[in-house]
């Protein structure tokens, strides 16, 4: 099976069709930022972009995305290793807590600044809804969305 993850063509082999993409990440291509939290895609800990859009990667088989982009949580950080913009404000905000479902929460938020740049903490808060966070720090998370969604529209005023 051949998957294009990160922007990279990657060939898969020992894998069975029917194994969930996030074992494919994590077991088989040794990309484990992504997490396994529930299994059953209710906590979002394992969420990635399928072709930008976030989803859980604990209920895909990797089969059904060949041809697809995937991104990870390792993709997001420019090719010279430069942060974006709603990891910078993670750290800057000092989001995590114990860290386990921040890979997955990254991820959403990025999905959700890339179609609503100007979020509303309403807006924010029902992007956020299906990611669960057992420190609470939601409050820091809704914060970092704001930090970055305001990184990014000075960005594009530059250009």
């Amino acid at each position: 099976m051949r998957l294009n993850i990160n922007g990279k063509d990657l060939e898969v082999k020992d894998a069975d069709d029917a194994t969930p993409l996030l074992w494919v990440l994590r077991d088989h291509l040794g990309l484990v930022g992504t997490k396994y939290g529930c299994g059953v895609a209710q906590c979002g800990a394992c969420t990635v972009h399928l072709n930008g859009a976030p989803v859980r990667s604990c209920s895909i088989p990797a089969s059904a995305v060949v041809g697809q982009k995937i991104t990870t949580i390792e993709g997001l950080a420019g090719k010279d290793g430069k942060l974006s913009a709603v990891q910078a404000a993670w750290i800057e905000h000092d989001v995590a807590q114990c860290g386990y479902c921040q890979a997955g929460q990254i991820m959403s938020a990025t999905a959700l600044l890339k179609s609503n740049p100007k979020p509303t903490d309403a807006d924010i808060d029902a992007a956020m809804a299906g990611n669960i966070c057992r420190c609470g720090t939601y409050t820091r998370i809704r914060k970092a969305i704001h930090a970055a969604a305001k990184v990014n529209g000075d960005l594009v005023s530059q250009n």
